[in-house]
């Protein structure tokens, strides 16, 4: 396929047990894999194969056992920068993520580790800018409060200005390395960057030569206004997890007309969605393994987070009855409908009952459409997404693990290839190359050339 022509992006979003909360009982799935380096290699090296842009795992600076119903793959998990430099020694194109937290963390630890990375990767390697959701870690950092979101935000967008300056505190060729001259490096060209701001006094320059990227992609989630302002104006992905398509061509649209204000091209920012795809050989395999896995739920069926969600109070009705008359909600009835007929279209049949609803909610509740059929129907699903400018791509979150990525890789990525929607080769060997972005100058040369002329 041709460079030129718009392809749908593809990565994994990790969750060890499967992003289901019931995932990890099912008989042939997996429980250990977060802890096991040849459970980790293989799924990248999977990925590889598959020609995926990414592997990605999210991480938390805070646990607690009670996340177990819901949350199984998040309490517990390897830190990200140690992982990532482990999948990097056995893999040689798929693209690697590491998350940093920006909020509990200083920009030159941050510059150092991911510019190493970005070595030990070969150029593969890319940050996803967090400034931590959770109030829990600001106990673990000696802090009494987390901070507000403003202030993380500020921190934040300086931090990674920081970042990226101290990246580029050593020109591309500034190691000379001239054994018969004695000259190991141009001084001229290593900078002390002076940064000194609100939050920040660094001085540099950074003490990894400059990344082969040059500048890492940076990549960032959130649907908040701030962080939509740091996405626009930093990442080259955005991570985002709409579940309705009307709602997601809006954010779609809303995010790439803000790149103006920052010179940039709408092309040069991806947005990647998370997906949950529950695929079977057949429609009826798919709906009896989303069955199997309802039913595996550990709950005790607490209506109030579900009746919040679709603005009808659901408490005290039969849980196998049907549910009320949706334009009572106070939510705007369009808007429950769909959510209701996404429920549907997951159980295979109309009419479903308060429990079946319960079951579809639970699976979604961590903000990921779940999509439950064959491969054409889940490529179905993705091209248009992709056609209609819901997305440039998508974070597949399976639903079980192994085997729901395996069926992913095994039956829908071939059908997408068919379809000429995703790539059969790749096409470079950087994070930066699978997305087609240009490795950029270097801003102190290109300082000084601007001061030259």
């Amino acid at each position: 396929m041709s460079s030129s022509q718009r392809q749908l992006h593809l990565g994994l979003f990790l969750f060890s047990t499967g992003y289901h909360p019931a995932g990890w009982r099912l008989p042939e799935s997996r429980t250990d894999g977060a802890f096991d380096p040849k459970f980790l290699h293989r799924v990248a090296q999977q990925l590889e194969e598959a020609k995926f842009d990414f592997f990605f795992l999210g991480d938390a600076l805070a646990s607690s056992a009670d996340m177990q119903n819901m949350f199984p793959s998040q309490m517990v998990r390897l830190e990200p920068f140690t992982m990532i430099a482990s999948i990097a020694a056995v893999t040689e194109k798929i693209g690697l993520i590491v998350t940093a937290n920006t909020t509990y963390a200083e920009p030159y630890h941050i510059a150092r580790l991911t510019a190493s990375l970005d070595y030990l990767s070969g150029g593969r390697t890319a940050w996803n800018v967090v400034t931590g959701a959770d109030a829990r870690a600001a106990l673990n950092f000696s802090r009494e409060k987390h901070w507000d979101n403003t202030k993380r935000y500020d921190y934040a967008d300086e931090f990674v200005k920081v970042v990226k300056e101290l990246w580029d505190s050593w020109e591309d060729d500034a190691l000379v390395r001239d054994k018969e001259s004695g000259v190991f490096v141009d001084e001229s060209k290593v900078h002390a960057i002076h940064h000194v701001g609100e939050h920040f006094s660094v001085a540099g320059p950074l003490n990894v030569a400059r990344p082969p990227q040059g500048q890492l992609p940076l990549l960032s989630a959130g649907t908040s206004e701030r962080s939509q302002e740091l996405g626009a104006q930093f990442s080259s992905a955005i991570f985002t997890g709409q579940i309705l398509i009307e709602q997601a061509i809006e954010f779609y649209a809303g995010i790439k007309s803000k790149l103006t204000k920052y010179n940039r091209n709408p092309d040069e920012l991806f947005i990647m969605p998370g997906l949950v795809p529950l695929v079977g050989r057949t429609e009826a395999e798919a709906r009896a393994k989303y069955l199997e896995l309802s039913e595996l739920l550990v709950t005790d069926f607490n209506l109030a987070p579900l009746s919040g969600r679709i603005g009808i109070d659901l408490t005290g009705l039969p849980l196998d009855g049907p549910l009320p008359d949706l334009s009572l909600s106070t939510h705007p009835v369009h808007e429950v409908q769909q959510l209701v007929r996404l429920a549907e279209l997951a159980s295979g049949h109309e009419d479903i009952s308060v429990r079946e609803l319960f079951y579809y909610f639970t699976a979604t509740a961590r903000g990921h459409l779940l999509i439950v059929g064959d491969p054409e129907q889940i490529a179905d699903h993705m091209e248009e997404w992709f056609v209609r400018r819901a997305a440039d791509g998508f974070n597949i979150c399976p639903p079980y693990m192994p085997g729901g990525l395996d069926l992913f890789i095994e039956l829908v990525v071939p059908v997408l290839q068919r379809r000429g929607l995703f790539r059969t080769e790749y096409e470079g060997s950087t994070f930066r190359e699978h997305f087609g972005l240009a490795r950029p100058d270097n801003q102190f040369t290109r300082t000084s050339a601007l001061q030259g002329s």
